[in-house]
């Protein structure tokens, strides 16, 4: 049996051998014919009367094609077949391709008449992967260029021709990094000896050679499972393509980017690579050209219907994407058209339509804010276009740098990650293996000119804080001289990098490299400063935003004000004094003086904003917290004493007379809702001593250095910084400090049903992570129209807050959300509102720790405050599980 199989296999290789030498035989034949046909071409049809441009045509064409075909590929044979071709027939296409080089030579001043059609055929040819025809061919090249700048002074046909058939060639499979070498060099030496040639032949050379290091890594990558890498790669070749101002290609390459956006669901991403084609267009009637239309599903004759049609696209994407800032711009000027130039009031009533909704959106709906992650790949391991590069990349909606680093090393598996984020060495970037460097970076924000100096509502401002963003910072605490056990304030410097990105994130990518890096040192007394300016910003904003909106949930507040006025809290600023106002400092520090002044301007300028915040505090707080606001009181009042004595008196630059309130405000709701509470890499002071709240990056437009960043900082980020590795000794004292007051508020919380306080429904969407359990049913609240929670009676909605999380004391965080209503008690309180991840499902604990839920117990309602009617009883609810609603996702 074993005998026939390989009497079986001999039998095929003998019958494919004896095929090929039957098509060998024929290939010769051919090859004579065309050399005949090139003999009496040369002998009738070139001199000037008797030239035939068509024959001469047919020539070069046949011949390319017989040399192009795929039976002479010999590295596609075996090694022993295509030793037994050569041998006995030789390398055909070499022999062919001599002949059409002497062939074109042979033209003469004929040779212009074939530029540039002749030019693809001719890179065709010198494509083919063989060493001495490449080297042979490539000079026609060189030829071609030196004819038509004789005909025409220029060589712009060439140029053009050689870029567009270059592009379909490599990214076809032909062409290798040999090919780029060989092509540089041979032109490089008959450019530089020619007289005219010299510098403009140079520069096309190098372009050329640029061009084909960017389509050689775009073909490398095109068929990666890794969209991220061919987004990077198709960015860096219709940026070339712009450059040197290809439209065509560069309008190709724009919608190739534009359909790997939408593969990943980035429609902010792709609304800002569609408006790039946008940009190219004009509102009129000027023909559409052929390469401006290339997507399929455009009707569009002239440049104006292109261009409308491109935004209505753009602005379903923006939407797609929670843009509705970038949809309103682009609406505006397409309404022009619709109102003043085209007449088409239907379409205008359609768009002025989405946009109020767009409005509505930006004012009712909290978006999720995305981290920023800087990212340096070093190493020769990597590829060229990211290798010894950083980058800042946008996370995904509630995406840790854990997820997103796991992310990263699934790309690159044999990668190393680095522990610091110090700048690499030498050693590590010239080495033949691959690093990373990842860590979280703050927002720099920008506000566009038109808010300038204005008050304007900070759910309008906080889209800014991480979008529309070019500059980024991260910093990390240095610790300068001896440490002072009893005051590590004085010596707590802060080492902060800035770092700019080329473009402003969102783009048509969601990473742009960094550009430009520089770093200063902050010192201990400026940073003070910085904190406390935030801290007092922080605080007026707040009281702003319950003068604008009396609806606004007490809790907030609450925690804010409690980690600021109650010293058995965090201290207060009491470290600053301790640090900075001693005369054994001033006198050391005799150029600090009019700092020092400053920072006690800013604590004095404290006292009015916080009275201004215990007065609504006062006005707003229900029975069951009352005596947590007298306790309030009572440390506010000695606070101002104390800051009026030392720092002076300050009026509140509030006018309560200023209130916007009387417009009813609508209901903030959440597409998703965030599900646990996620470390900081980077906090200050202020947000543990003036405000217990967690301050996530950009969840408020406050950006907090740290000076005990250990209390505050990712787990995994503190691997990074080594200064800090004596804090849980300190931690774990501060955790046993706790006040009476604190214990009270603790149990009311936990024995209060905190609702939201609202005359219509309350929907609660959410998002569950395919990576967590799902919630048990029992903690689903589901709030259907028909039955609703009851509340007594408001002059306008609830507009539940932004999600934060505010730690009552040493170990225990609470996340709160609504208003407090001890009148319910039937219902189950809704779960509190977690400040990050992108579900909102199991009640996952924390890293540092975790709310505990007390069950409910039926009790009686507290009094209520004198001259307030009894509110009607609640109606019946039941309980049944809410369905999953994604809402909108990027």
């Amino acid at each position: 049996m074993n005998g026939s199989l390989v009497q079986t296999d001999c039998t095929i290789a003998e019958d494919r051998f004896h095929n090929a030498v039957r098509l060998a035989v024929s290939l010769r034949v051919f090859l004579r014919a065309i050399n005949q046909y090139a003999d009496i071409l040369n002998k009738k049809f070139l001199d000037q009367t008797n030239f035939e441009l068509q024959l001469w045509n047919n020539y070069f064409h046949l011949a390319v094609a017989f040399l192009t075909q795929e039976s002479l590929q010999l590295e596609n044979f075996s090694g022993a077949k295509r030793a037994k071709i050569i041998s006995k027939y030789g390398d055909m296409r070499r022999q062919i391709g001599f002949e059409i080089r002497d062939m074109w030579y042979n033209l003469g001043q004929h040779k212009i008449k074939f530029i540039p059609e002749m030019v693809g055929p001719i890179l065709e040819m010198t494509l083919i992967p063989e060493t001495e025809l490449r080297k042979a061919t490539i000079a026609i090249f060189f030829d071609m260029m030196q004819c038509e700048f004789h005909s025409t002074r220029s060589f712009q046909r060439f140029e053009n021709e050689i870029i567009t058939k270059l592009d379909h060639e490599v990214e076809g499979g032909r062409g290798d990094e040999q090919y780029k070498v060989l092509f540089e060099k041979i032109l490089l030496e008959h450019c530089r000896k020619h007289k005219y040639l010299a510098k403009t032949g140079e520069n096309f050379v190098m372009l050329v050679v640029r061009l084909m290091e960017r389509l050689l890594d775009y073909r490398t990558i095109m068929h990666d499972e890794n969209k991220e890498n061919r987004m990077s790669c198709t960015v860096n070749v219709l940026n070339f393509y712009k450059e040197i101002e290809r439209e065509e290609m560069y309008i190709r390459y724009l919608y190739k980017l534009c359909d790997l956006h939408k593969e990943c669901d980035n429609y902010t991403e792709a609304a800002y690579t569609l408006l790039l084609n946008a940009k190219l267009l004009k509102w009129s009637d000027q023909p559409c050209a052929a390469h401006l239309n290339q997507r399929d599903g455009y009707q569009a004759q002239t440049q104006g219907q292109l261009k409308e049609q491109l935004y209505q696209e753009i602005i379903h994407y923006f939407d797609k994407g929670k843009m509705w800032e970038e949809a309103i711009s682009i609406g505006k000027e397409l309404a022009e058209q619709y109102e003043n130039e085209l007449f088409d009031y239907e379409q205008l009533s359609e768009l002025l339509q989405k946009q109020a909704q767009f409005y509505e959106n930006i004012v009712k709906v909290i978006r999720a804010k995305p981290d920023y992650f800087a990212v340096g790949y070093y190493g020769q391991g990597f590829p060229s276009f990211i290798r010894n590069k950083m980058f800042i990349y946008r996370g995904k909606e509630y995406e840790r740098r854990e997820d997103f680093e796991a992310r990263l090393f699934t790309i690159f598996p044999n990668a190393e990650k680095m522990k610091t984020t110090s700048p690499p060495s030498d050693d590590i970037k010239n080495s033949s293996g691959q690093y990373i460097q990842c860590f979280t970076v703050q927002t720099i924000r920008e506000l566009p000119p038109k808010f300038k100096n204005k008050s304007v509502s900070e759910q309008i401002l906080s889209f800014y804080t991480v979008n529309e963003v070019q500059k980024f910072q991260y910093s990390r605490p240095i610790r300068k001289g001896e440490k002072d056990p009893d005051n590590e304030f004085a010596n707590m410097w802060i080492e902060r990098t800035t770092y700019v990105t080329a473009y402003k994130l969102p783009g048509i990518l969601r990473w742009f490299e960094v550009k430009s890096v520089s770093m200063v040192e902050i010192s201990p007394l400026e940073n003070a400063i910085e904190t406390m300016q935030l801290t007092n910003e922080k605080i007026s904003n707040m009281v702003q935003q319950h003068m604008n909106d009396p609806s606004l949930p007490i809790n907030p507040l609450s925690m804010l004000l409690n980690g600021i006025v109650d010293p058995a809290v965090m201290g207060g600023f009491a470290n600053y004094e301790k640090a900075f106002f001693t005369e054994k400092y001033m006198q050391e520090h005799t150029e600090d003086l009019e700092k020092i002044e400053n920072l006690k301007d800013l604590i004095a300028w404290q006292i009015p904003f916080l009275n201004e915040g215990v007065r609504i505090h006062g006005e707003k707080v229900t029975e069951a917290l009352r005596p947590f606001h007298e306790r309030l009181e009572t440390c506010f009042k000695e606070l101002k004493e104390k800051v009026e004595k030392q720092y002076g008196v300050k009026s509140c630059p509030i006018n309560p007379d200023e209130r916007r309130g009387s417009r009813p405000r609508s209901m903030v709701r959440s597409f998703t809702m965030p599900s646990t509470p996620r470390p900081l890499s980077v906090a200050s002071v202020s947000s543990m001593s003036s405000d217990s709240t967690p301050s996530r990056p950009g969840s408020d437009g406050f950006i907090l250095e740290p000076l005990l960043p250990k209390k505050m900082h990712s787990r995994s980020q503190d691997k990074l910084d080594k200064d800090e590795t004596d804090k849980d000794k300190r931690d774990r004292k501060k955790e046993k400090r706790n006040s009476k007051h604190q214990e009270m508020f603790d149990k009311e919380f936990k024995t209060t049903d905190i609702s939201s306080q609202s005359t219509e429904a309350v929907i609660l969407s959410e998002t569950i992570s395919p990576l967590r359990p799902q919630r048990p049913k029992s903690q689903v609240l589901n709030m259907s129209a028909d039955k609703r929670l009851t509340a007594p009676p408001l002059t306008t909605p609830v507009t539940p807050k932004p999600k934060l999380s505010f730690s009552l004391q040493p170990g225990l965080n609470v996340d709160l959300n609504g208003s407090d209503n001890p009148e319910q008690t039937g219902l189950p309180p809704p779960l509190p509102l977690k400040s990050n991840s992108g579900d909102y499902g199991t009640l996952a604990d924390s890293q540092e720790s975790a709310i505990s839920i007390a069950p409910l117990q039926p009790r009686l309602p507290p009094p209520l405050p004198s001259k307030t009617p009894p509110p009607p009883p609640p109606p019946k609810t039941t309980r049944k599980q809410t369905s999953i609603d994604s809402g909108i996702g990027q």
